[in-house]
C-alpha cells in the first residue's frame, strides 16, 4: 500500500521518456545542412565540415541514451518518492534538456579548451545528480554495483574535464571511459557476492 505523501514515479517516466526523446532529438539540430556546400563536397570537405559536430553528436547520444537506462533502472528500484526527490529529479531532466546546448557549443569548438571544460562540468553535474538520485533511491538497500554504476561515470568526468584544461583532444577519449560503468558495477556485484 502507498504511503501517503509519496509520489508514484509512473509519472516522472511518462515526462522524463518524453524529455530524453527530445532532447536526444535537438542533438542533430546543430549539424551543418547540405546547403552548407555550394558545390558536390569532396571527402576533405565533408571531413572538415561535418567532423566535430558528429563526435560531439555520438558522444553527447551515448550519454543521453545511458542517462535514460540508468534513470528507469531507478525508478524501478524506488517506484515511489517524496516531493524533494520528485524535484531532484527534475533538476536532473533539466540537465538533461540542456544537452542540445552545449553539444552545439562543443560541436563547433570541439578542441577548444574553455568549451570543452564547459561541456565536460555539464556532463559532470548530469553524472552527479544521477549518482545523487541513485543514493536517495538506494537508502536501507545493499546494492553496491548499481553505487558503483553511478559513482564510476561522476569520477571519470571529473577526470575528464581536469583533462580538458590541458588537452581538450584527450579529454574527449577520457570521457569515454564513463561508458565502462557498467562493467564496473558488473565487477562490485562479484565482489559482493563472495
Amino acid at each position: 500500500m502507498p504511503q501517503i505523501g509519496l509520489f508514484e514515479m509512473r509519472r516522472l517516466e511518462m515526462l522524463s521518456n518524453t524529455i530524453f526523446g527530445v532532447a536526444m532529438t535537438l542533438l542533430a539540430y546543430d549539424l551543418p545542412k547540405a546547403s552548407s556546400f555550394k558545390e558536390a563536397p569532396t571527402w576533405i570537405g565533408l571531413i572538415h565540415v561535418y567532423a566535430q559536430p558528429v563526435i560531439a553528436l555520438m558522444i553527447s547520444f551515448v550519454v543521453a541514451g545511458l542517462f535514460w537506462f540508468s534513470h528507469h533502472r531507478r525508478l524501478a528500484v524506488a517506484p515511489e518518492a517524496g516531493r524533494g526527490v520528485v524535484f531532484l529529479n527534475l533538476l536532473f531532466l533539466l540537465s538533461i534538456i540542456i544537452l542540445p546546448v552545449t553539444n552545439g557549443l562543443y560541436g563547433g569548438y570541439r578542441l577548444d579548451g574553455v568549451v570543452a571544460v564547459i561541456y565536460g562540468l555539464h556532463l559532470t553535474m548530469i553524472a552527479t545528480l544521477n549518482l545523487l538520485l541513485w543514493i536517495l533511491a538506494l537508502r536501507g538497500q545493499s546494492n553496491p554495483h548499481l553505487l558503483v554504476t553511478a559513482v564510476v561515470p561522476v569520477l571519470v568526468f571529473l577526470l575528464g574535464t581536469a583533462v580538458a584544461f590541458v588537452s581538450p583532444m584527450l579529454a574527449q577519449f577520457t570521457w569515454g571511459l564513463a561508458f565502462l560503468a557498467p562493467i564496473a558495477g558488473w565487477f562490485a556485484e562479484r565482489r559482493a557476492k563472495r
